[in-house]
């Protein structure tokens, strides 16, 4: 058993057939026991996405209809939902904002960035990603 956050890009396959959806089945297949964690507007915008592909001829209504059963059964059922909260957003906001910045320098051979933050919790995301970080609090 194995812990997995699905963005809707990923999880939309499950319901929708394209690329990686065989995968995508796979990995959700209750019967598999992983544990499957989603932001709560990941809903929304499976949702969406499924509506886009039936206006599109993707998906005939009927399909789109059974789809969208399947995906709210699976939301009660099978999926944790993680909520959207101000502080996540600031951090999110936060971390895409220095992980542009690195990428781009790092792109144009030029020296790494230092994130200078007091927050832990992004400190500890920007780690994850490789980030140099310097906490004003130890200083």
């Amino acid at each position: 058993m194995a812990v997995y956050f699905l963005d809707s890009s990923a999880l939309v396959k499950r319901y929708a057939q394209e690329t990686g959806s065989a995968w995508v089945e796979i990995l959700t297949d209750p019967q598999a026991g992983h544990h499957l964690y989603l932001a709560c507007i990941t809903a929304v915008e499976v949702v969406a996405a499924v509506a886009r592909r039936q206006r599109g001829g993707a998906l005939s209504a009927a399909d789109a209809a059974a789809a969208l059963a399947d995906f709210a059964d699976d939301l009660a059922h099978q999926y944790r939902q993680v909520d959207i909260t101000s502080r996540l957003i600031t951090q999110a906001i936060q971390l895409a904002a220095v992980l542009t910045v690195h990428v781009a320098r790092e792109a144009q051979g030029l020296s790494r960035l230092t994130l200078v933050s007091a927050d832990h919790e992004l400190n500890a995301a920007a780690v994850a990603e490789g980030l140099l970080v310097d906490d004003p609090n130890i200083h």
